[in-house]
């Protein structure tokens, strides 16, 4: 009972796109995962990295988005309306 508290939301932004797509979040993603999350292309995710817009971490296997790194990309990406709310 006294564990029913709810749990803080560590990624707020994208935990809220995930559970409109039903998707679980992982730890790192792939570019065609984050492209299917953003339901953009992938040639757009590899323009946002070489922009400097979206920071690709070499990783083990090959090269993956972390969690934060896309939290980050939508912090940066908020519009005024979602800041009045």
């Amino acid at each position: 009972m006294a564990n029913d508290v709810p749990k803080a939301a560590r990624f707020p932004l994208l935990e809220t796109i995930l559970a409109c797509k039903s998707l679980p979040l992982k730890g790192a993603y792939t570019v065609k995962d984050v492209a299917d999350l953003f339901d953009v292309s992938v040639r757009t995710i590899q323009t946002r990295v070489k922009r400097g817009q979206l920071t690709l971490r070499d990783l083990p296997g090959r090269s993956k988005f972390l969690a934060l790194d896309l939290e980050k990309l939508l912090q940066a990406h908020r519009g005024p309306a979602a800041e009045a709310a």
